[in-house]
């Protein structure tokens, strides 16, 4: 009786950026993931609070599909503006800090969201 092993596959992977949508090549990269992260945030406040969808909305006044959206990660109905009004509406303080690239032969700026 012979025992035979498996052929050893060998894993390769490669190191991504911080920025999955970049790494996949997807249009307004930055847009998307500054999206996801703010979004992210909203989920967490909601879950923290104990919110149901429903209270939630009526306090976003939003409808509850809206909220249903943002938690499955839905987020092309969005702005990036509505969801900083969001977080608002959630007691947080939000701040848009505009600064200098400090990426030498950078053809745009970088848009990112830093928690606090």
């Amino acid at each position: 009786m012979s025992t035979s092993q498996p052929d050893k596959v060998k894993d390769s992977w490669e190191m991504g950026s911080t920025n999955v949508f970049a790494d996949l090549d997807m249009p307004d990269a930055d847009e998307k993931l500054a999206k996801a992260e703010l979004t992210l945030k909203i989920n967490k406040i909601i879950k923290q609070r104990k919110l149901k969808q429903t209270q939630a909305a009526k306090l976003l006044g939003i409808d509850q599909s809206k909220i249903s959206l943002l938690n499955r990660g839905r987020l092309s109905d969005f702005s990036i503006e509505r969801l900083v009004k969001y977080l608002t509406l959630l007691d947080q303080d939000i701040e848009i800090v505009i600064k200098k690239s400090r990426r030498k032969h950078a053809q745009h700026g970088r848009l990112s969201v830093v928690y606090a």
